[in-house]
């Protein structure tokens, strides 16, 4: 006779998701690339929500079909958008039962893992169900380039503190008071831009963002952060991918996965700035790119750029990679 715990994994099973946060920067915005509808998640055994709303390219893992995980990733990526893209890294898993609405009734417990791919920007085919949405339309409170958003005074802070208040016991108040003042910067407490994931969960736990009375059923009273919401739990593992990349770009080259061979200094910094959500010292960019090693001048090549004089054009080096253990764009911000 099995033992009972045995025997429920076996009748549970455990189904594995892939799933794809393809990155871009466009004309100095961030893009992720969005499928719509949930056909392709039906054969992983999640049933889609009543609505026709944004994801992220996903699949299940076949062992039968795919080598490794990321082969899976690649051809469901494949079949999914007219991308090949060329950097993929894994994220993160995701396993909680409960994630997003449709889930924790299922026989089966769906574990996702997240992938990251950077890719440059191409002219790709586009319709209503596949193209590149601004990755600020999912979360507006983390672009920070004109200035510290309004939204944030004018919603997030005034839903923050009526959550705080609504606690039950003093320390309970205090402490989330405190993790609104860290994850939003609240109080004269420093911004950071990497903390997008521990942002956007303290939003679904206060029932904030429109996900998380969505998976609970229920309706509210007060006015929700705005914010495009996603399919599954696809806007949590954005989030994630949002915040590794900015981490990433300080100790590792990966912007040059998203500009062009050729490239002037002014494109570099805006690429970055679009990234980490908010602008940088010009000079002390320069001059820190410059002295780092990571790009080489093109010798005799300019680039006439928008409303200004020619300018050099560079290159990556990718031998800095081999000469220094954690090559990165060191951020400066402007002010």
């Amino acid at each position: 006779m099995k033992p009972k715990v045995a025997q429920s994994q076996q009748e549970q099973g455990i189904l594995i998701g892939l799933s794809a946060v393809i990155v871009s920067v466009q004309s100095h915005e961030p893009k992720v690339f969005i499928v719509r509808g949930a056909e392709h998640a039906l054969s992983a055994g999640v049933h889609p929500t009543n609505e026709e709303g944004d994801a992220l390219p996903f699949g299940p893992f076949e062992p039968d079909k795919h080598t490794t995980l990321e082969l899976g990733l690649r051809s469901w990526v494949k079949s999914q958008t007219p991308l090949n893209p060329g950097y993929v890294e894994q994220l993160y898993t995701f396993g909680n039962r409960g994630r997003y609405a449709g889930q924790a009734a299922e026989s089966s417990r769906v574990v996702s893992i997240g992938y990251l791919a950077l890719t440059q920007p191409e002219q790709t085919r586009i319709t209503d169900k596949v193209f590149w949405g601004d990755w600020y339309s999912y979360f507006p409170w983390e672009d920070w380039r004109e200035g510290r958003p309004k939204i944030i005074s004018d919603v997030v802070e005034l839903g923050l503190k009526r959550w705080a208040n609504s606690a039950e016991t003093r320390d309970e108040k205090a402490n989330r008071r405190m993790r609104a003042d860290l994850c939003f910067g609240l109080d004269d407490i420093p911004w950071d831009e990497e903390k997008v994931l521990e942002r956007y969960e303290l939003l679904y736990e206060a029932r904030l963002v429109y996900e998380s009375i969505r998976d609970k059923g229920i309706k509210v009273d007060y006015v929700l952060v705005p914010g495009r919401s996603m399919l599954y739990d696809h806007r949590r593992i954005l989030a994630t991918a949002m915040g590794r990349l900015r981490g990433k770009l300080k100790y590792r080259p990966v912007v040059f996965e998203l500009v062009p061979p050729e490239f002037t200094l002014l494109h570099l910094q805006k690429t970055v700035e679009a990234i980490v959500g908010h602008t940088l010292h010009k000079q002390n960019f320069r001059r820190l790119v410059e002295g780092s090693g990571m790009v080489e001048e093109i010798p005799g090549k300019k680039s006439a750029e928008a409303g200004g004089r020619p300018a050099a054009l560079f290159r990556f080096r990718r031998d800095v990679v081999f000469e220094r253990p954690a090559p990165g764009v060191k951020l400066s911000p402007a002010s």
